[in-house]
C-alpha cells in the first residue's frame, strides 16, 4: 500500500493561482475525498497528482519516491473520470484489456488479469458485450475494472458517479469502498457531493479557492466544522451571531437575540466579549412543550413540510426562522399559534469564531 505526501503544493494557470501552497498527507490503504465546491481546485489537485499537470512550486511523494516530475505513466496510477471514456467499438474485456496491452504483457497474463478485474466489480458474465449494450451503471463497473487491472499504485477518481441517477449513485459507493478496501488500494476521490464523502471517505479535505480548510474523519468534519465555511457546505445548518457571555474547559455560554445558548467547549477556549457564530444541524433540534429542555426557545411553526423518513420544520423565535428537521416522525407538528419549544444540547451548538 502506497502513502501519498503533498509538500507546499503550488498551481497557477496564467495569473490565477488554483492551488496555493498545499500540505497533505494521505495515509496507505485510505480512501480519501476532496470535497468542495465547482472551482475550488480538487481536480486541479487530483490531476497534478496524476502528472498531468506540473506544479510551479512544492513537491509530491510517493511512498518515498519524489515523484514531481515525473510522467502520467511513470507514477502507476489508475485514473477514472467523470466520463469513463470507454470505447464504444470494444468489447467489455477488450476495454479492460486495452492498458495491459499497452503495456505489452503475454497474451495469457492479459486474460488472466481482465478475467480477475471482472470478477471484482460483479462483471465477469458481460465481457463480450459492446458498451453501449451496458447500463450506465454497469458501464461505471467496466470503468472502475479498466483503472484497477493495471494493479495502480494509487487510484484516481474524478466524480465516478456523477452520471448516475440517485439509487445507482448509492448502491455504487459502497461497491466502491469494498472493492478498493480488498484491493488494499490507496484511493483519491474528487465530489462535490457531500454524502458521498460521508459515507465511502476514510478522511475528507473541504477545499475553498485553491485552499484545504479542514483534514479530518467525516464525522468530525460534519460535526466540528473549523470555519462557517466548512459548517455551510458540510450540509444545512442554522446560524446565528453571538457574544461570547463566560467560558470554561468544559462550558461556553454565548449571549444571542435568541437567548443565551450554552455550547460544550471543543478546542480552544474563546473569549469572553468575543463576537461568534453559533452553528447548529437541523436534525440536533428536538421540538416539545418541555419549558425546561436545554437550550430551549419558545416559538411557532410557520411551516412544514412531510418527506415520510423526515418532517421539516420552520420554527419562528424571537424574530429568527429556524430549520428543524424531525427523523422518522409519528406526529407531525402543525403550522399554527400553538407555542412550542425548541431544545438542543450543548454538546450539539457549535461555537465559531467570527
Amino acid at each position: 500500500m502506497l502513502s501519498i505526501r503533498i509538500e507546499k503544493l503550488t498551481k497557477r494557470f496564467g495569473t490565477s493561482t488554483a492551488l496555493h501552497a498545499l500540505d497533505l498527507t494521505i495515509g496507505a490503504g485510505e480512501i480519501f475525498f476532496l470535497l468542495g465546491p465547482s472551482g475550488c481546485g480538487k481536480t486541479t489537485l487530483l490531476r497534478t497528482i496524476a502528472g498531468f499537470y506540473q506544479p510551479e512550486d512544492g513537491r509530491i511523494h510517493f511512498g518515498d519516491t519524489d515523484v514531481t516530475h515525473l510522467p502520467p505513466h511513470e507514477r502507476h496510477t489508475g485514473m477514472m473520470f467523470q466520463s469513463y471514456a470507454l470505447w464504444p467499438h470494444m468489447t467489455v474485456a477488450q476495454n479492460v484489456a486495452f492498458g495491459l496491452e499497452e503495456r505489452k504483457l503475454p497474451r495469457p497474463e492479459i486474460d488472466q488479469r481482465v478475467k480477475e478485474a471482472l470478477a471484482s466489480v460483479r462483471m465477469e458474465s458481460y465481457a463480450e458485450r459492446k458498451i453501449n449494450q451496458l447500463s450506465g451503471g454497469q458501464q461505471q463497473r467496466v470503468a472502475l475494472a479498466r483503472a484497477m487491472v493495471i494493479r495502480p499504485r494509487a487510484l484516481l477518481l474524478d466524480e465516478p458517479l456523477s452520471n448516475l441517477d440517485t439509487k445507482l449513485r448509492i448502491e455504487m459507493r459502497g461497491e466502491i469502498r469494498r472493492i478498493c478496501k480488498e484491493a488494499g488500494l490507496t484511493a483519491i476521490y474528487v465530489t462535490h457531493d457531500q454524502k458521498e464523502a460521508l459515507s465511502v471517505g476514510d478522511r475528507i479535505a473541504v477545499m475553498e479557492a485553491g485552499n484545504i480548510r479542514q483534514v479530518g474523519p467525516p464525522a468530525e468534519v460534519y460535526r466540528r466544522p473549523h470555519s462557517r465555511f466548512v459548517a455551510d457546505f458540510m450540509g444545512e445548518t442554522n446560524f446565528i451571531e453571538g457574544t461570547v457571555h463566560s467560558a470554561d474547559a468544559s462550558t461556553i455560554r454565548i449571549d444571542t437575540p435568541v437567548r443565551q445558548f450554552t455550547a460544550t467547549t471543543h478546542g480552544p477556549t474563546p473569549a469572553v466579549g468575543q463576537r461568534v457564530t453559533l452553528s447548529m444541524r437541523p436534525e440536533a433540534w428536538h421540538l416539545g412543550q418541555d419549558a425546561t429542555a436545554p437550550n430551549g426557545i419558545p416559538g411557532h411553526i410557520r411551516e412544514r413540510i412531510y418527506l415520510g423518513e423526515m418532517a421539516q420544520y420552520r420554527f419562528a423565535s424571537a424574530g429568527t426562522l429556524l430549520k428543524i428537521y424531525e427523523l422518522n416522525p409519528r406526529f407531525l407538528f402543525k403550522a399554527d399559534d400553538q407555542e412550542l419549544t425548541a431544545s438542543i444540547e450543548p454538546d450539539d451548538v457549535v461555537v465559531l469564531n467570527g
